[in-house]
């Protein structure tokens, strides 16, 4: 069973291999090789504690592990812990001295201490041997950021490309685009189609509807990966009394009977009203399961592409306020190409500059149609404009929302640290105000042929000015 999880996990089916390997230990709990695999299982679904503890049950099996101890140290690395990374780095290498993942933690601390160069001589050294081509994707990234920390831009840039590049060889079986499996961006733009020759949506009955253990309070948080979304919900779940997810699939219960693989959807004002009732209940146990319970306090459900999903939404939860976070979409898309995300269909469109961009599109412009169409109640929150007039911003935002401002925001940084940060600003976040404004810059002349088909919402958002 552990055999048969771990191919579920390397064809990116992290649900069903999870379930595999957790039968596999109920059988056998003292195997340590299928704690490891649940622990790889469970990075891939981004649920990093729990990962840890996988990999952490696995040593206590065999110490000798070290995949387990270089897994460990790639977990402190992210979260900051600087000594302890470095010591669960030293370990695994002690036994491996060629440990992959090892290799990259001590390069990711190298490389936010600001040491590019050190980083550089590690990764090539890592390049130059025959590494899983997983790994290779990851320590080309990283060494597009070593580069990238001595501003030698354009070698950066290549070794970006090449890492994405490597993604698409490595993941094209499971991810690529095909007859029975449309493009993420398609199944947006079919998502918009339905939109767009749809009736309005009514105007909702004023009024909460009384599902148990629903949230006083319900906001979705929402814009586009690398936008700023991790950093607004820190800052909002630094207030008492607000509780707050970090990209998990709320919704999934509603998308399995909502909303097909390509994207179209039944006619929602046709939905029976007992079945979204269920939907509903559905959902906030779900919310309960991951968060605890949030009745009587504001929840902020955050996720980037909950755009995709704001038909199903505007049904669903009428009455709730929609975040969406804005950042100049050249620093978004370059962000996004230089992150070595988790296998997804989403991915894999961010693994190319030109569809990346294009993806981008097709989000914004779903996004400003359920803007215009849906009776739903948005705020825009712009990613410039928080890190440079934080109180008037996040105040602004907790009056829209309807809770009071409280000296507590500023301690997001804090709040991140203590809850972990599951997305791949974590660093940036735990760090504190951070200004990642006009990075694109750096990057003009390779961005250049994408810039046309960004230029209408650079200057719709206001970012040309």
């Amino acid at each position: 069973m552990g055999a048969i999880g771990a191919v579920f996990r390397k064809q990116s089916l992290f649900d069903k291999a999870l379930a595999m390997l957790d039968q596999a230990i109920a059988i056998q709990p003292s195997h340590a090789a299928t704690w490891l695999e649940r622990g790889y299982t469970l990075d891939g679904l981004r649920l990093t504690q729990q990962a840890k503890h996988s990999y952490e049950r696995a040593l206590s099996l065999d110490g000798r592990l070290a995949p387990a101890w270089a897994k460990l140290a790639d977990v402190a690395a992210k979260d900051g812990d600087v000594a302890r990374g470095m010591s669960l780095a030293e370990r695994a290498l002690a036994l491996d001295p060629h440990e992959p993942t090892a290799q990259c933690a001590l390069a990711t601390m190298e490389i936010e201490a600001r040491d590019g160069q050190a980083a550089e001589t590690r990764l090539n050294a890592l390049l130059d041997r025959a590494v899983p081509e997983e790994v290779r994707v990851r320590a080309l990234t990283l060494l597009g950021d070593a580069l990238d920390r001595q501003d030698r831009t354009v070698e950066a840039f290549a070794s970006y490309n090449r890492a994405q590049a490597n993604f698409r060889i490595v993941h094209s079986k499971n991810l690529a685009p095909r007859a029975d499996r449309p493009s993420h961006r398609t199944f947006i733009e079919n998502i918009a189609a339905q939109v767009r020759s749809a009736s309005a949506m009514p105007t909702p009955p004023v009024g909460a509807m009384e599902i148990e253990g629903a949230a006083a309070i319900h906001v979705f948080l929402l814009g586009y990966p690398r936008s700023g979304t991790t950093l607004l919900e820190n800052v909002l779940a630094s207030a008492p009394g607000v509780a707050a997810l970090e990209e998990r699939e709320t919704l999934a219960d509603t998308d399995e009977i909502l909303v097909r693989n390509d994207g179209s959807m039944p006619a929602l004002d046709a939905i029976a009203p007992d079945l979204l009732q269920r939907l509903r209940t559905s959902y906030w146990r779900r919310v309960r399961t991951m968060a605890g319970d949030v009745s009587n306090k504001t929840f902020v459900d955050m996720n980037p592409f909950n755009g995709i999903k704001l038909p199903v939404i505007a049904r669903l939860f009428p009455q709730a306020r929609i975040l969406i976070m804005r950042r100049d979409p050249r620093d978004v898309i370059l962000s996004c190409y230089r992150i070595n995300f988790t296998p997804s269909t989403a991915a894999w469109a961010f693994s190319e500059l030109e569809e990346a961009a294009r993806h981008y599109d097709a989000l914004m412009q779903l996004t400003e149609l359920c803007r215009e169409r849906l009776p739903l109640a948005f705020h825009d929150v712009r990613y410039d404009r928080l890190v440079t007039d934080f109180e008037t911003t996040v105040r602004e935002t907790a009056a829209f929302i309807g809770i009071e401002w409280t000296e507590a925001f500023h301690a997001f940084n804090r709040t991140a640290q203590t809850r972990g940060v599951r997305t791949a600003s974590a660093t940036q976040v735990r760090r504190g105000l951070y200004d990642g404004r006009g990075q694109w810059r750096r990057y003009a002349d390779q961005l250049a042929p994408i810039l046309p088909i960004l230029a209408p919402w650079v200057e719709r958002l206001g970012f040309d000015q």
